[in-house]
This record gives structure tokens, C-alpha cells and sequence, in this order.
């Protein structure tokens, strides 16, 4: 049986245990359940730590996991990333008191605090700056104004907080994070060299919901002298379904067609000469 770690609290969470159910698979109802069993779909679910679930995919405890790229690769496992998930996005960087730094090599010499050593750590040796990490579990914003760093490095959203500490970022991000699927780094083989079919099914289950959030369905009739001009608009992944209707002159479309372009390729439609364009959202899909 598959065994997968689950955030179990934080903003990785609820969105990871949705994409679980987007995929078809059972997930827990009790905050307080630490282990459920999908016995239809040969899973079980551990529910972690965000910060423990690449740790335990690592050590090989579990076959996947479900965390934030940050958390990986502060983490130090030798757990890989399988494919990015699309949520719970963030930027690491770094601060310091307004005006005092521009550049990383500025860094050097200085104590930065941050809730990710590792990955402050591997960074800055990639630049060759000699700095004293210091590791905090929360509120690193506040560790310059109380004297324990110079700057610190942590993850920005909007920046408010950073500013109301009289902090301000620079240099370039240290990471663009994202909730990612990470795998043991010896997982998708079995004893004679054969995928893992559960394995493969999750993954492509999981895919299959990444791809259906990106489209929609799009119906429409249209005209059959127009058809090429429409089905330009909408191209699709392969190719449009075209279908004859009652009255031959015109022809009934269906095609993905992305999320984001939603109206405009309605409105270009009607200009065209489509009528009766409806849009249904798309639950999951194989490709």
C-alpha cells in the first residue's frame, strides 16, 4: 500500500487535502485523525508536520509527500520533487533595516535570523558569504529590533509586516516556493524494475487535476460556413469535437479552452457568429 504524508496544519494544509479529494481520494474529517486508510485506492494517508513530511519521505517512512519547496530543501532529505502543486506560492528573502543594504555581499560579517538555516545556509555558501545563521522558530521580523540579527531572510507576501519593522527587502529572491509532491528518491521502481502502478495512478490523478483547474469546457454552435474561423479561436488541446446538428447549417463545437481566456474567446466567438456559448468547469481529465 502507498503511503503519503498530508500536511496536517498551516496554509499547506486544507489545500493540499482538497487536491487529494480534486484526485479522488479519501481524506480525513477529524483534524485530530493522524492516520486514514484508503483501502479503495491502496493509499494511506499520514498527516504531519509540514516541516516533518520531507524528513519522513526522505528516511523512506513513507513513499510521497506533500510540503513547500522551501520546506524541502531546508530540510536537508534526500527526498526529490515530483511536480509543483500550484498553491500556498511564496517568495524567501532577504531584509534589512531601510537604506542599510543593497547587495547579498553586504551580508558578510553579519548575523542573519531565519526559520531556515538550511537553506540560508546552502544559499549564502553558494555566494561565498561568511555570515553567523541564527535559527528561530517564529517572528524573525522582530529580531533586528531586539538586537539578536543584523537582517533576516524569511518569506515575503505583501511586505506589510516587513515594513511595519522598519525592514525592507534586497538583493534577489532566495527561492520562489511552492506546495510540491516529493517522492523518496528511489520511489517509482518496484522489485523487478516495474513502476509502481499506485504510485503512477496518484501522480496522474494529481496532474489531471493541475490541468482541469488551468481549462474549462466550452460549447457553442456555430455556423458551418464559419467553422474554420471558429475553431481557430478555439483549437483545444488536440483537436475541437465538431458535430453535425437538426439543421445542417450549423455545426455544435466542444473544446478546452484555458481558464484565463474565458470571456475574451466567448466575446470573439459571438463576433465571429457562435451562438448558445456555454462554459462548464472540468472536475479532473487524463491527457
Amino acid at each position: 500500500m502507498l503511503r503519503v504524508a498530508v500536511p496536517n496544519k498551516g496554509s499547506l494544509s486544507e489545500p493540499a487535502t482538497t487536491i487529494m479529494k480534486e484526485a479522488g481520494y479519501a481524506q480525513r474529517r477529524d483534524t485530530k485523525e493522524l492516520v486514514l486508510t484508503d483501502a479503495d485506492n491502496g493509499v494511506e494517508f499520514f498527516y504531519l508536520r509540514p516541516r516533518d513530511v520531507a524528513v519522513y519521505v526522505g528516511a523512506g517512512t513513507v513513499d510521497l509527500g506533500i510540503t513547500g519547496r522551501d520546506l524541502l530543501l531546508d530540510s536537508g532529505s534526500t527526498a526529490r520533487e515530483v511536480m509543483a502543486l500550484g498553491f500556498a506560492r511564496s517568495t524567501f528573502r532577504f531584509a534589512a533595516p531601510a537604506g542599510s543594504m543593497d547587495a547579498v555581499s553586504d551580508i558578510d560579517g553579519r548575523r542573519v535570523a531565519t526559520s531556515y538555516s538550511g537553506l540560508v545556509r546552502s544559499h549564502l555558501d553558494e555566494h561565498g558569504i561568511t555570515a553567523e545563521v541564527v535559527h528561530l522558530d517564529g517572528a524573525v521580523e522582530t529580531a533586528v529590533t531586539l538586537g539578536v540579527a543584523d537582517l533576516i531572510a524569511d518569506v515575503v507576501e505583501t511586505g506589510t509586516t516587513l515594513r511595519n519593522a522598519g525592514l525592507e527587502v534586497f538583493g534577489d529572491p532566495i527561492l520562489r516556493s511552492e506546495a510540491v509532491l516529493i517522492s523518496r528518491s528511489d520511489a517509482g521502481a518496484a522489485t523487478q524494475g516495474e513502476p509502481d502502478p499506485a504510485l503512477d495512478t496518484l501522480r496522474r490523478r494529481l496532474h489531471g487535476v493541475l490541468v482541469a483547474r488551468q481549462y474549462v469546457l466550452m460549447d457553442y454552435d456555430c455556423p458551418a460556413e464559419l467553422v474554420e474561423r471558429a475553431v481557430a479561436v478555439t483549437p483545444g488541446l488536440e483537436s475541437p469535437t465538431v458535430s453535425p446538428l437538426h439543421d445542417r447549417a450549423w455545426v455544435a463545437v466542444r473544446s478546452m479552452v484555458p481558464r484565463k481566456q474565458t470571456n475574451a474567446v466567448m466575446d470573439e466567438l459571438y463576433r465571429i457568429g457562435a451562438r448558445g456559448i456555454l462554459v462548464t468547469d472540468i472536475a479532473a481529465c487524463r491527457l
